[in-house]
């Protein structure tokens, strides 16, 4: 396994992500976390939110629980309404819910998904109605720090590589041409594409 430091080096094969990369003011590292239920519950409540929002609907969220813990079957027993007065989506809620079920029915232990393929997280996440594709990429790119998965399809990155390779082109010219650059990466796409949000934020 490399260090963050020599996958920053093999990414200088892209001389335009290596430069982009050096004009940052900090590096990323990663931050494992086990909890993959809990990271789950979060990333559908951060859907389609800024940040500023997604803290004080998280923060109303746990708030619910006793220690701030969203239990599985306490999520389940509670109201619907109780979780639309404090900002959830009608499909929010119901798509919570969904997750705490799968849980308590299924294994989500880090222990138990380390042992798949992405591509078996990914189909093993994606039976929760209400967990896509893009929000299984995330738990494999944040709390599970696969190395190479690259979300093609999000926006952010799209907008990223747009601006920072001077991509224009329809979309499904502009999904090749994604593809086509993230195999310079290969097989560390992982940090590369964090970079890419990185860069677009600043």
């Amino acid at each position: 396994m490399r260090t963050h430091d020599e996958i920053l080096q093999y990414l200088q094969k892209d001389k335009i992500l290596s430069q982009a990369i050096g004009n940052l003011e900090s590096e990323i590292r990663p931050e494992l976390n086990i909890d993959i239920y809990h990271e789950l519950l979060a990333s559908i409540v951060s859907q389609q939110l800024s940040s500023k929002v997604v803290k004080i609907i998280w923060r109303r969220f746990t708030d619910l629980f006793v220690d701030g813990y969203p239990n599985a079957e306490i999520l389940l027993s509670t109201e619907h309404q109780t979780l639309r007065a404090i900002g959830l989506s009608n499909s929010k809620v119901n798509y919570v819910k969904n997750v705490a079920e799968f849980k308590l029915k299924n294994d989500m232990s880090f222990e138990y998904l380390q042992q798949m393929s992405d591509q078996e997280i990914v189909d093993y996440l994606t039976q929760i109605k209400g967990v896509g594709k893009w929000t299984a990429q995330m738990i494999l790119m944040f709390p599970m720090d696969r190395p190479n998965v690259f979300p093609v399809n999000d926006l952010g990155i799209q907008n990223a590589m747009k601006r920072l390779y001077g991509l224009d082109l329809d979309k499904k010219e502009l999904l090749l041409r994604m593809n086509e650059i993230s195999s310079q990466w290969d097989p560390y796409k992982t940090l590369a594409s964090k970079y890419l949000w990185k860069i677009l934020d600043t």
